[in-house]
């Protein structure tokens, strides 16, 4: 898929990882439709680039369908946009899980229907989910999260066998710990024991090249978190002792202290 000259809506604009995902499609030539809830992080943003901004939250449906109307000329979409979801379920008001599970998981498969039969009947499209290594192991305090990654990357993969032979790619970049900005960065968290961060632009990079080269499933993290996140989803109870050993548990509680007010 040529990004140059191709309308491109990203949603989750304002992140860490938006930004630097809106710079980098910038510079490859797109034209941007950038999406986010804080307007006033979003409009110079999206003035910096010469994007449009289109200010929506995806926990709100009415926004949501509007927003697929003033993208109709968009043909690739960038689900980025995602709350970080930590902590115990326990302490989660239903309306709290509702809103997650409505940002993280119910706007990116509605997005990618509303959006995807323009792109079959031009017979030419992609569809990036930005997803997490969070998808494919489990860890403590992210039993949410875990839930709504692990949805996408099911649907992703499965939407993508759908769409096979119509022109539209199907795309899944799941970051590791991303230390530079972003849900983690933000929430001042130190990671377990042994593991190391990537940053934002190496999402970005991998964005990109997933868009580019059609991949189904590009994981960005160190090679060692590669492995035990693919070890961890074949053997859970092995990837529990490992995760404790290596304090995976303190993590987790800075993670829900750090994010609490962004649920």
């Amino acid at each position: 898929m040529r990004i140059s000259g191709t309308t491109v809506l990203l949603t989750g604009a304002t992140g860490g990882i938006g930004q630097t995902l809106a710079r980098a499609l910038a510079a490859k030539g797109a034209k941007l439709l950038l999406t986010g809830r804080r307007e006033e992080v979003l409009r110079p943003l999206a003035e910096q680039l010469g994007a449009r901004p289109l200010v929506a939250d995806l926990a709100d449906r009415a926004d949501l369908e509007r927003l697929v109307d003033e993208a109709a000329d968009a043909r690739i979409l960038i689900a980025n946009a995602a709350l970080p979801s930590s902590g115990e379920v326990l302490d989660y008001h239903p309306e709290e899980l509702d809103r997650a599970l409505d940002v993280n998981l119910r706007a990116p498969l509605l997005l990618s229907r509303l959006m995807a039969p323009r792109m079959v009947e031009s017979g030419s499209g992609h569809l990036v989910m930005i997803g997490s290594l969070s998808g494919r192991t489990a860890s403590p305090g992210a039993a949410l999260y875990n839930a709504t990654k692990f949805g996408l990357r099911g649907f992703t993969l499965g939407l993508r066998q759908d769409l096979h032979g119509t022109g539209v790619g199907v795309s899944l970049v799941q970051p590791g710990f991303v230390g530079d900005a972003g849900m983690f960065a933000d929430s001042g968290a130190a990671t377990p024991a042994g593991v190391r961060t990537v940053s934002t632009r190496q999402v970005a990079a991998a964005t990109i090249r997933a868009i580019e080269r059609n991949r189904a499933e590009v994981n960005v993290a160190p090679l060692e978190l590669r492995f035990g996140s693919a070890l961890g989803g074949l053997f859970p109870s092995l990837a529990e002792r490992a995760q404790r050993g290596a304090g995976a548990d303190k993590t987790a509680r800075q993670l829900s202290e750090g994010q609490r007010d962004k649920r």
